[in-house]
């Protein structure tokens, strides 16, 4: 495609020119400090003329982006090509029946399914294949009918009750993340007449099946409630059993392992607290485990250890005189929670994330030297058996359970990822050790694990601390700088993890480098990695992932030139800061709803999920410390008069957790006050929410529309 002198691009019709949103200036005034935001207009979606704006920006993007078509197209083929469309995932067994998916080649969605079990005592899970004929398979689910007429479907809950009779199952079809219940009964399968609207996407059945337990939310759509609804009644009879008043916290309610409890929790960033009910009890008392108490995590799993109902307890609160920083684990008795006895004290290395019980074992997830582990602990008669980590031969790997519904089980379903490895899923018997691989994510094509390298890198933040690097590239990448996207979030304690992706191969094929900088503000390296990265340290998130990007500058993996960046939502904050700091490192940014305007959200408690975020980022509201910090990161607020990297800004119209203006806001001040002559173009799904598109085959497109822009900008459109 041509462009005119201006830089637009030029269509049959003419020139399509980038859009100047018009100016309107509002005040914002706090702690003395007045802020002028002319682009705060752009708040109202329901004004035609906000609307008009987002679709000239579309129209702009679609016109600047019209000569990587062909490139889009290849990439959606190669995408495709790769992947076994018609497929059945890895059965798993639960009561009389093996469960699993299936896809189908051409539809966006996937069909759950099961088949009767033949043999009890069998737990080889059967070998399915497509297009053979699977005796006494039903179809419990099939996601492609339900999604038919909506332009956008997403699946919450697909709880089955305990006999597997009932299929609880919730919709959204706005990508707003409000869905609707529906009941199916699996013998006749009818749907039951009950229609719950507007709840949150979970459903938990009561252990008889005649009730289940579900949550609302309130006006800042925040899970504040749970409610009892018992089958064959109206909603109106719904009994509300747990309100929680306080807005920093929001609600879940689900069952423990074993099936015979129902546990709500609630919790803010910070602070937790849990209730149980036997779950053959569901119209009982909930009752608290332990006070809630603030700045004390805690979350419980039953157990029966030496024929003994316990309350297995992870928990961050002072042992010995000292915080318990990265979690130590107790036991404690089913009546007496307090009286907890310790099982694994606090380490600094290891950072303790969940432990799971089953009737004869108990399994313990942890993080160790910025990876994902797992450990299985046999139960004996008299208490507790060696503790075992399982172990992969790989330098960098994501590991942890994969479908394990039973109580009872010889064998423990355990999924296996990394950069180069596609998902293995394996049984394991902890008696033996013995891991039989019953499955292993397909990849069509002549791809080949040894045709690539992962590798960890450290970088030396301007503070001294070391930052873990992971990198993954084709063996025989030539010397020298290479095109590298370099992906980042480092918040709320969320790891990037190592993990497969097939549309990552159309990248690294091309001879691009892939790398995650694991910055602060993350859970890579345990609590305080995190603790380092939020607040009044915020800052460290984005200097972090500076000096990884200046490290493999410096090293010669890459140069500036041909150096993208990548992060969205609290990532896409990162991606805005370091926009502001140090442009001169990349040439092209890519965020996915990206929250780059926290100030003025986080100030505004009416907004969904503002009190919630004040743990995070601190309360700018009510600490001028806090508004003074965050003002001089907020990327909207620090646009400033220079030459910025290409940049493409992603959103959906009804995202009720990053709302679209903040890219739209951003998008519009940057095009007004840069310098030079850098592309910025903002996309604006019309249909979607914080998820993006729904359906397999539209995410390839997204991806692939992604995809031919950074190759375009590093300079691999034609490679």
């Amino acid at each position: 495609m041509a462009l005119d002198s201006s830089g637009s691009a030029i269509t049959n019709s003419g020139p399509v020119t980038a859009p100047i949103a018009k100016r309107v200036p509002s005040e914002r005034v706090h702690h003395g400090d007045v802020f002028v935001d002319e682009y705060e207009w752009l708040r109202d979606k329901k004004d035609p003329e906000v609307i008009a704006y987002l679709e000239a920006e579309n129209a702009y993007t679609d016109a600047q982006t019209e000569k990587l078509r062909p490139l889009r197209e290849k990439l959606f083929d190669e995408i495709k090509a790769r992947t076994q469309e018609t497929d059945l995932s890895l059965p798993t067994r639960m009561g009389g029946y093996w469960y699993y998916s299936r896809t189908f080649e051409g539809k966006q969605y996937g069909v759950s399914c099961r088949c009767p079990i033949l043999d009890k005592d069998d737990w080889n899970p059967p070998k399915l294949a497509a297009g053979v004929e699977i005796p006494g398979e039903e179809v419990l689910l099939d996601v492609n009918e339900l999604a038919q007429g909506h332009e956008f479907f997403s699946l919450g809950a697909s709880s089955l009750s305990d006999a597997g009779d009932l299929l609880a199952y919730s919709v959204d079809t706005e990508g707003d993340e409000r869905y609707e219940l529906r009941i199916k009964n699996l013998r006749t399968g009818e749907l039951l007449p009950e229609r719950i609207e507007g709840i949150a996407a979970g459903a938990t059945w009561s252990l008889d099946g005649t009730h289940i337990f579900y949550q609302t939310v309130d006006d800042a759509w925040r899970a504040d409630s749970v409610w009892r609804h018992r089958l064959g009644t109206d909603r109106e009879a719904d009994v509300r059993v747990f309100h929680e008043p306080d807005e920093a916290f929001s609600v879940g309610v689900g069952a423990s392992h074993s099936k015979r409890y129902l546990v709500i929790g609630s919790g803010s960033k910070i602070t937790s607290e849990e209730w149980i009910l036997e779950s053959d009890n569901p119209e009982g008392e909930f009752r608290v485990v332990l006070p809630r108490r603030e700045g004390i995590e805690y979350g419980t799993e039953h157990a029966v250890i030496g024929g003994q109902d316990k309350l297995l307890i992870l928990h961050n609160d002072v042992v010995d005189g000292v915080k318990a920083v990265n979690f130590v684990l107790a036991v404690a008795p089913l009546d007496d929670p307090a009286d907890m006895t310790l099982l694994i004290p606090h380490r600094d290395d290891v950072r303790l994330e969940g432990i799971d019980a089953f009737s004869d074992k108990l399994v313990l997830s942890y993080r160790r030297e910025a990876l994902p582990r797992i450990a299985v602990w046999p139960l004996t008669s008299d208490g507790f058996g060696e503790l075992k980590d399982i172990d992969f031969d790989l330098a960098l790997f994501s590991a942890g359970l994969g479908g394990n519904p039973e109580w009872e089980q010889p064998m423990l379903r355990i999924g296996v990822s990394s950069f180069i490895t596609p998902v293995q899923v394996f049984d394991y018997t902890h008696e033996t050790g013995e891991m039989i691989l019953r499955k292993e994510q397909v990849v069509l094509g002549d791809y080949t694990a040894d045709d690539y390298v992962q590798q960890r890198d450290w970088a030396i933040a301007a503070d001294g601390t070391r930052v873990p690097i992971s990198l993954v590239q084709r063996k025989d990448a030539p010397a020298g700088p290479k095109s590298l996207l370099l992906y980042g979030y480092g918040s709320y304690e969320a790891a990037i993890d190592p993990g497969f992706s097939v549309a990552r191969l159309s990248l690294l094929d091309r001879g691009m480098v892939f790398a995650v900088a694991h910055v602060r503000g993350g859970g890579e390296l345990g609590r305080l990695w995190y603790e380092e990265g939020k607040t009044l340290t915020k800052k460290n998130t984005f200097t972090d992932f500076i000096s990884v990007a200046q490290h493999l500058v410096d090293t010669g993996v890459t140069a500036p030139d041909r150096l993208a960046a990548d992060g969205g939502s609290a990532g896409g904050l990162l991606m805005g800061a370091v926009a502001n700091m140090a442009p001169e490192l990349f040439t092209g940014i890519l965020t996915n709803v990206p929250f780059v305007d926290p100030l003025t959200t986080v100030l505004d408690p009416s907004l969904p999920l503002t009190v919630t975020e004040w743990d995070e980022w601190g309360n700018p509201l009510a600490d001028k410390q806090v508004y003074d910090y965050m003002k001089t990161y907020a990327p909207y607020e620090n646009v400033e008069a220079k030459d910025y990297p290409a940049i493409l800004a992603t959103t959906g119209l009804n995202d009720t957790r990053v709302f679209y203006v903040e890219p739209a806001k951003w998008v519009a001040k940057l095009r007004a006050i840069k310098t030079g002559h850098s592309q910025l173009l903002l996309k604006t799904d019309m249909t979607s929410g914080h998820g993006g598109v729904s359906g397999r085959y539209e995410k390839w497109k997204e991806v692939a529309f992604e995809y031919a822009w950074l190759l375009d900008t590093v300079g691999l459109a034609d490679a």
